[in-house]
């Protein structure tokens, strides 16, 4: 087994839950990540610390002899004075649940207390995305001179590949270079829960992922995007990449690493791609949850029908007008 304890982990209970998660439920790093942070927030607020000071390497024996009701107070508190979206709150309650089922099953505990809680509901938003003047002049920024060739052909190569191939900023991490397959312009993905699929590259793209890989260092990390010493970069160097190149190029609309997942498939609808295809892509598994983007595909649409439907330019009998104008239309 194992002995890495995610994120510093030191309480007895949650380094066993994170060792079940990673061997048994074959959980990625980052979700086992996002678990301990999740469950040591809690562990803070059940002893009453401000939970942005829960020190991961903190045991929280609270825990242990929690119930429904503690669940449903804290809840509240991330709904209410945290003012957490449901989206947040719900993945905060699965961490939550994990454990307590997790407890159960190895009979710590007899009951579980949080098994009939419900989440709080989703509200289902229309992703923001870029425009495609914004994109352009994004993927036309390069990061701060003086930095070494490698890293400023990394760096831009990792911006064309997530805009390209609409992959999240873990999946653009965990490539390898056995994955890339530059003249059939593929990637393999090695997706959320341990899913494979494969993304399409443009050429743009593949000349970019070329550029970068004649100056990759030589390193025994089968990783395509190599940090310092050689070492595969992680989700959160993706991150700071991003922020660093999108603060360079004076965009204003707030963004993310994701805002180009979703400026990917928004652009791909607006262009006539069916969303069946898009959502291969996107390795989606239900055609519902890429359906969100049409919506904002339909705006595109509806203003394109405007500016190409010769109707409303013709002359109109001014008895028709009257009528509108009485219709309010």
């Amino acid at each position: 087994m194992s002995d890495k304890r995610p994120g510093g982990v030191t309480d007895p209970l949650l380094w066993d839950l994170m060792a079940y998660l990673r061997l048994h439920r074959k959980r990625s790093e980052l979700t086992i990540e996002a678990y301990a942070r999740d469950l040591n927030e809690f562990g803070a607020w059940l002893t009453n610390l401000p939970t942005s000071e829960s020190p991961m390497g903190r045991q929280y024996p609270e825990l242990r002899t929690v119930t429904s009701t503690h669940i449903n107070r804290y809840i509240m508190f991330l709904t209410g004075p945290k003012k957490y979206s449901g989206t947040t709150v719900r993945r905060k309650l699965s961490s939550i649940k994990a454990l307590y089922k997790f407890m159960k099953r190895e009979h710590v505990r007899d009951d579980d207390p949080a098994a009939d809680i419900p989440g709080p509901p989703i509200e289902r938003k229309i992703p923001k995305h870029l425009d495609i003047p914004e994109i352009n002049t994004l993927l036309q920024t390069r990061s701060l001179a003086g930095r070494p060739d490698a890293h400023r052909l990394r760096d831009n190569a990792i911006m064309e590949l997530l805009y390209a191939s609409g992959m999240r900023r873990a999946e653009i991490a965990s490539v390898n270079l056995s994955d890339v397959n530059l003249r059939a312009r593929v990637v393999q993905v090695h997706g959320k829960g341990r899913k494979e699929r494969l993304v399409v590259i443009n050429p743009t793209t593949a000349e970019a992922l070329e550029r970068y890989m004649a100056v990759r260092p030589r390193s025994s990390d089968e990783a395509l995007f190599l940090g310092r010493g050689g070492k595969r970069l992680t989700p959160k160097h993706v991150w700071f990449i991003f922020r660093e190149i999108y603060k360079l190029s004076g965009i204003q609309t707030k963004a993310g690493p994701h805002t180009l997942r979703h400026s990917f498939a928004t652009h791909l609808l607006e262009n006539g791609a069916d969303l069946e295809t898009v959502r291969e892509l996107l390795g989606h598994e239900s055609l519902a949850t890429t359906g969100v983007y049409l919506s904002v595909a339909m705006e595109h649409k509806k203003r394109t029908y405007d500016e190409a439907h010769p109707r409303e330019r013709m002359d109109v009998p001014p008895a028709v007008l009257r009528g509108r104008s009485r219709s309010g239309k």
